[in-house]
């Protein structure tokens, strides 16, 4: 039987929530389940029967730190993240976005084989993206090249795209 353990970090977006679930198979002996911010959009609470375990996230933190540094550019952390087949397909396809680089909803539709229709649905899955950061949602835009949703907050989106030099060009 597995247990849910946590962690928070301080990080330059402020306190970072980690949850992940014991794994003796794991490399760090944790699989990440969600990582979320303050304040954001369906914020995750910690419930009683958690385990506050540092230690377990350990690797995993020391990669987030790297990251916010600009010395890490690929997270390598086990992720296991519970949703429909269409949100698992969304975020696979938001696995493969580069470091440095974005794409709009619609691109992202179209590379999972969605109808153009369905580019509602897209940024709905996307919203529910449990593992931020690590699993790079802020790296979709709008199609005019805007910052659009994000469940940590534009301004955090913002500056997750300036620590990877992707901010998309003002437009005028």
């Amino acid at each position: 039987m597995t247990s849910t353990v946590y962690t928070t970090i301080d990080s330059p977006l402020g306190e970072l929530l980690l949850v992940g679930e014991d794994s003796p198979t794991s490399p760090g002996g944790v699989v990440l389940r969600s990582l979320s911010m303050t304040g954001q959009r369906r914020t995750v609470t910690v419930q009683p029967d958690w385990r506050a375990d540092p230690a377990a996230f350990a690797g995993i933190a020391e990669q987030l730190r790297a990251y916010f540094a600009g010395e890490l550019k690929d997270f390598s952390v086990e992720l296991k993240a519970e949703g429909t087949e269409f949100q698992r397909r969304v975020w696979q396809a938001i696995d493969t976005i580069p470091y440095g680089s974005t794409t709009t909803y619609g691109r992202l539709a179209e590379q999972i084989g969605a109808s153009r229709a369905a580019v509602r649905a897209v940024g709905t899955a996307i919203g529910a993206n449990p593992l931020l950061i690590v699993r790079p949602c802020h790296r979709i835009i709008g199609a005019d090249g805007s910052l659009t949703g994000y469940a940590g907050g534009l301004e955090r989106k913002e500056y997750l795209l300036a620590c990877e030099g992707a901010l998309p060009p003002t437009r005028g």
